[in-house]
């Protein structure tokens, strides 16, 4: 009987809307990371780090009619039979740890948090499951100071990782103005049974920038089918409804539109009012501070979360690219916040001032990628290479030296020949190889070869016999100043394009 040859070995598969990320990618990301850290610290922020699970409820995405609370969130019950969640952003793990800690915390309380975050929602390019944000927030005032405070922050930030202030904007917008507009439309900004039409307007007019008035018009009508053939509901509002709300966002691409939507809509609604004396106290801040050409109000600012109660926010880049098919876009969109008072209530019953704001830190490394096109990479390790395995503890000696002067660098712990061990060097971006054989070893010396200066010179060399005569970039020194040769070599490669090869460079 022929035996059952079925693999059941598992298939090698990332999972669906993650990602792999490599050395260079996570190198770039430290780097990032310790630029928006030493921003956020400049301006007194203290770090705050949460766990990646929080109960589902303090979240507020969980669905009590359904067996599995998976609304947006990744779930899991623990032993009590309580759902956890994985942390869906870091401002509801901010609001629960200011609940529970309110009585040790000075006030106003300033922490910024960075860290993955996870959504169970449908992946697509550029959109993963789990990605990196980096929150600055302010608890305990309602002064809009703070408001205006976390747009200068945003701008600071982007603009201390390398993005010109013509490249970007801070746009902003207060949704006391939004809930005037609501209201002059007939929905209760307030009622509990208007809740799901309002955040749909409000998601419907968060995509004006996306997808225009056109786009917009049918979000906030009967609904919208997308090039995937995935139809999102809509508003239902009535023509007159739409006119109204298409034409509030359509102030955006006026000349004064604070001064122009202004008039025309807070005359109308004591929110609105209130809203607008808030933004043009912002403004005189921003102008104040000199951020003036960097931030300004924007009427289709929306943010489509349902939690903000003032001012709102957005950082959009304004430089093209191309996209997929090759069309000219703005990169847009690269973080935004906004005012919450309410979301600290939910576990104390008293309301507690909020503001701040989180920045894609993925969304920051593609743009800098296209900034900073054909920036040097980071070098790798010196390659110590193994020429007599009798001679391995000669040879982790010299790996060893490098090390303690400041120079990342490895010894070949593979078994291959010296062809192998040069194509390695190769794959790990090694600025120079090590090489010691008998040879050399007897007259106390060893070869250094310059791999980036080598692959320019034998590019110049017309067959082998010639390269191996010329034997490009290649230097004998004695084995004692092995370390200051290797020094030079390295600097010279990070003065030339190239980012540093010492221990997190």
């Amino acid at each position: 009987m022929a035996k059952d040859k079925t693999d059941n070995r598992p298939r090698a598969r990332l999972p669906k809307g993650f990602q792999d990320l490599g050395g260079e990618d996570l190198r770039a990301t430290t780097r990032m990371l310790a630029t928006i850290r030493e921003v956020y610290e400049r301006y007194g922020y203290e770090p705050l780090e949460t766990p990646a699970f929080e109960y589902t409820d303090a979240l507020g995405k969980f669905l009590p009619d359904q067996d599995r609370p998976n609304a947006g969130v990744f779930s899991i019950a623990d032993e009590d039979e309580q759902w956890m969640s994985l942390r869906y952003d870091m401002t509801a793990p901010l609001a629960r740890y200011v609940a529970e800690n309110k009585h040790h915390l000075p006030t106003p309380y300033r922490r910024y948090a960075m860290g993955p975050v996870w959504r169970n929602e449908k992946p697509g390019p550029g959109r993963f499951r789990q990605f990196m944000q980096c929150d600055a927030d302010t608890v305990g005032t309602d002064s809009v100071a703070a408001d205006a405070e976390a747009c200068m922050l945003m701008a600071d930030v982007i603009e201390a990782l390398g993005i010109a202030k013509s490249d970007f904007r801070i746009r902003v917008n207060n949704r006391k103005v939004l809930d005037g507009l609501l209201e002059l439309i007939g929905i209760n900004p307030t009622s509990d049974s208007d809740a799901q039409r309002r955040l749909t307007v409000l998601r419907a007019m968060d995509k004006y920038d996306k997808f225009g008035a056109p786009g917009v018009t049918l979000l906030l009508g009967k609904g919208r089918k997308d090039e995937s053939g995935d139809f999102t509901a809509g508003a239902q509002l009535a023509p007159d409804q739409i006119d109204r709300v298409v034409g509030y966002l359509e102030a955006s691409k006026e000349a004064v539109p604070l001064i122009a939507v202004g008039n025309r809509l807070a005359n109308e609604n004591v929110r609105s009012r209130e809203g607008f004396d808030e933004l043009q106290r912002m403004v005189e801040l921003f102008s104040a501070a000199g951020y003036g050409d960097r931030i300004a109000f924007d009427p289709s600012v929306v943010r489509g979360l349902d939690y903000y109660t003032g001012p709102v926010f957005e950082a959009e880049l304004t430089f093209e690219v191309k996209n997929e098919d090759g069309q000219t876009v703005r990169f847009g969109s690269v973080g935004g916040g906004g005012r919450y008072d309410d979301l600290v209530a939910r576990f104390t019953g008293q309301k507690v001032p909020a503001t701040g704001f989180s920045l894609g830190l993925s969304r920051l490394q593609a743009a800098l990628a296209i900034v900073k096109r054909g920036a040097a990479q980071t070098l790798g390790p010196v390659v110590v290479l193994v020429m007599d395995k009798a001679e391995l503890p000669r040879y982790q000696k010299m790996a060893h030296d490098l090390r303690s002067a400041g120079i990342r660098a490895e010894m070949y712990l593979g078994t291959s020949g010296m062809k192998a061990q040069m194509k390695y060097a190769d794959k790990r971006g090694a600025p120079c190889v090590v090489i010691q054989g008998s040879d050399e070893r007897a007259k106390g010396e060893v070869q250094i070869k310059d791999l980036i200066e080598g692959a320019k010179a034998a590019s110049a060399i017309k067959d082998n016999a010639e390269w191996k005569a010329a034997r490009p970039a290649q230097l004998s020194v004695p084995e004692a100043d092995l370390v200051k040769h290797v020094a030079e070599i390295v600097k010279l490669h990070s003065s030339n394009g190239h980012a540093s090869n010492s221990p997190g460079g």
